[in-house]
Formats: C-alpha cells, sequence, structure tokens
C-alpha cells in the first residue's frame, strides 16, 4: 500500500471514530445488512449439534448467556465449538472452519447479528440452521431489529417478557429460553472477611453494570428504599458493586452524589471474577433489584439459586422465575420509557416506576432472620425447578438438533 494511501485511510478511519457511536453502529448494521450472507430459506431438517456463538470474554448479560449456553449444551455432549462473534473492535474475528451439519446459536442482539456474520467466512453458514438468543428489555424492540431478525431461522427469548417484544419481527418463529442458570454448578468464592464485609451485620447487595443503563437499573431509587428503610443505622450495610464505571463517569458522579456521607453504604467498582461475584451475593442477607425493566434478571436469579433473598420490582422479565411467593415483589406504576442515554428513549412504550416506600417495608420485614430464611429457601427451590436445563433440550430437539 501507497503512503498517500495509508493516509487516507488513516484520516478516514479518525473521521469514522469521531461520529457518534450509536450512528456508527447504525451505518454497520445497514452495511453489514446488505452484504452478508443470509441463511437458507429451508434449513437443514436435523443438525449434528451446535456451535455456540457470541462474545465470550466480556461481562455483560449476553456474553454471561453464551457462556451459559455453551456450557449446558456441552454437558448433553452437543456443543460443537464457541466461535467469537460480535462488533469488531469488541470480538475479534474468527476465520477457522465449522464442523460441517451443526446448527448455529447466536447468542447475540439483532442489529449486531448481520454485522458478526459478514465477519465470519462466506460459506459459513450455508446448509445450516440459524438460531438467535436475544435479549430486549422494553414492550417493543427497535425498528432497528427488523432487518437482522431476517438472518435467523428461530429465535429465543429468555422470558415470556422478551418474547411477546420480539414476536412482531418473526411471527410463530419465537421460542422462551430461559437461562439453565440451575442446570450447572455455579462455583463461589470469597467470604466476608476475604471479601472486606463486617461479621454480624445485615448486608443488602445490588449488582449492575452502567453499560445496561443506569436510569433502567435504577440505583437512586435502590438508595432512597435502603435509606427509608434503614437510614444511618451501624448495623446494617447497603454494598452497591457497580462496574462499567470508566465508561459512565457521569453516572457514577451522579451515584456518589446520591449516597453523600452515608456511613452504611459502601460502592464496589473493581471487577470481580464470576466465582467471587457469586461469593459476594452469598455473603449477603438480601439482594435488591428495584429495576425498571428487565429482559431476564441474572443476578436476581443467581441469588436465588445461591439460597438469597431478593427483593425487586413485580414487572418484565423476572416474572418468569419470581413469585410472591418466592420473592419479595414490590409494586410499581408504568411511566413512559424515557433514557437519556438513548438506548431505551421509547416514549410511546414504557417501564415501572418501582415503589420505594413499598421496597422499604419489605426490606425492613426481611430484617427478620426467620421471614428472610422463609423466602430464601422458597425462592432456591423453585428457581432449581423452573432454571434447569431441559427447555434448552427440549428446544434444540425442536429445532432437529441431534
Amino acid at each position: 500500500m501507497k503512503p498517500g494511501q495509508q493516509h487516507l485511510i488513516r484520516a478516514a478511519h479518525g473521521a469514522w471514530r469521531l461520529l457518534p457511536r450509536e450512528l456508527r453502529r447504525r451505518a454497520m448494521t445497514g452495511i453489514a445488512t446488505r452484504l452478508a450472507r443470509k441463511p437458507d430459506t429451508h434449513p437443514p431438517a436435523l443438525s449434528n449439534g451446535v456451535i455456540i456463538a457470541g462474545d465470550n470474554a466480556t461481562t455483560n448479560g449476553l456474553a454471561e448467556s453464551a457462556r451459559l449456553m455453551h456450557q449446558v449444551i456441552a454437558e448433553h455432549g452437543l456443543a460443537r465449538g464457541f466461535v467469537p462473534f460480535g462488533l469488531p473492535g469488541s470480538v475479534p474475528e474468527h476465520r477457522a472452519p465449522a464442523p460441517a451439519g451443526a446448527a448455529l446459536l447466536a447468542v447475540v442482539n439483532a442489529p449486531i447479528l448481520p454485522v458478526g456474520l459478514l465477519r465470519l467466512p462466506r460459506n459459513f453458514i450455508a446448509n445450516r440452521r440459524v438460531i438467535g438468543l436475544m435479549a430486549w428489555e422494553l414492550p417493543v424492540v427497535p425498528k432497528s431489529w427488523v432487518d437482522g431478525a431476517r438472518f435467523v431461522h428461530e429465535i429465543w427469548a429468555p422470558s415470556q417478557f422478551t418474547a411477546q417484544a420480539l414476536e412482531p419481527l418473526a411471527p410463530g418463529r419465537v421460542r422462551v429460553v430461559l437461562h439453565p442458570l440451575a442446570a450447572s454448578d455455579l462455583p463461589v468464592s470469597g467470604t466476608r472477611a476475604s471479601l472486606g464485609l463486617p461479621e454480624n451485620t445485615l448486608i443488602v447487595l445490588t449488582i449492575f453494570n452502567l453499560a445496561s443503563s443506569m436510569v433502567r437499573k435504577n440505583p437512586l431509587g435502590t438508595i432512597k428504599a435502603f435509606q427509608a428503610a434503614f437510614g444511618t443505622r451501624a448495623d446494617v450495610l447497603f454494598v452497591l458493586k457497580l462496574s462499567g464505571t470508566h465508561s459512565y463517569p457521569q453516572d457514577l458522579a451522579l451515584i456518589r452524589a446520591a449516597i453523600g456521607d452515608a456511613p452504611n453504604i459502601r460502592l464496589i467498582t473493581h471487577t470481580l471474577p464470576e466465582p467471587e461475584l457469586r461469593g459476594l451475593i452469598a455473603a449477603s442477607d438480601i439482594i435488591l433489584s428495584l429495576h425498571r425493566s428487565e429482559g431476564f434478571g441474572l443476578i436476581p436469579a443467581t441469588a436465588m439459586l445461591l439460597g438469597r433473598a431478593v427483593v425487586a420490582t413485580g414487572w418484565s422479565g423476572n416474572l418468569d422465575f419470581m413469585t410472591p411467593e418466592t420473592s419479595a415483589l414490590i409494586s410499581y406504576r408504568l411511566i413512559p420509557a424515557q433514557d437519556p442515554r438513548g438506548t431505551y428513549q421509547f416514549p410511546d412504550s414504557h417501564w415501572a416506576d418501582p415503589n420505594v416506600e413499598d421496597a422499604a417495608m419489605r426490606l425492613r420485614a426481611l430484617e427478620d432472620p426467620s421471614q428472610r430464611n422463609t423466602l430464601a429457601a422458597a425462592g432456591q427451590a423453585h428457581a432449581r425447578r423452573v432454571l434447569g436445563g431441559a427447555p434448552v433440550l427440549a428446544a434444540l430437539a425442536a429445532n432437529g438438533v441431534i
């Protein structure tokens, strides 16, 4: 390549990086939709196992979903490999050949799907069944998802709530497949002592990634609920475990301002390996999620399986594994979905505004060890029943995967 060409490429790349991230992503999806190969109109009736494709390195919900699916499918002898799949700069390119005859389970949302396929060898999906596992947190999906849905034969949704939102994209081709969290061991590492947490203290815990939208996760509401329940009591500690803080300093500043000088609220922002994150859950007494909406709710589900009492908004995807008898479901009112960051800016749609007073009342009630233990035991038993591997295996069988 001549020096002049190299200069033009560097200049074009620099100009591209100056565009807003969402605009770059929409443009990338539009180009990929036109260029990527679409799956065969009629997929094979039978497939020899399944290749899982997704982001195996990050800590977001879809990446964890991809890891879970691969683990469960591998344990039943049906996995035929894991393919890095996603956006350039986030996921490495994959050019290795794939086993012939295996279905492809792409754990990625619709706008990224054609981009991921374009980065694979052109014939990768020839004569192959393609399934997309997608997550969304509102009753309607963005218009930008329509084109991506054309690249799959079937869509898997992690909850009834998400399935209803996805159904218009692929009428009759959306299947509910709950995340199989209970199908495999959940390694736990750490104790209160090793995690720097006090003994003989009631610990309330909230965990979320700022990349998942601060407004949707509603940490300011959780802080208000905790303070309404316990004030500044020294025998109760509220722990907020956040990730993605380096990318969203303004959100972090708002959270710090809401905490103020409260002596019984602790912020944890450093990265924890998954076993240690589960250790933090196991070391806590109550897991609090006053979300405005969830496509599924991996943290509350994990907490229930680990035998922790869960207090959560009684709306959206978490209701597929939470009931009034197995968790403390908080009342709410529906309000227009408005997100300053733009990800969930859908004023014509809605999400929940959880009742802070109700949450405070339920937190105070669970201060009683007897009530807390009874709820935790019921939640654990229920989660073990509904979050096993059977739905995944049934969905694979329905798609001819053997």
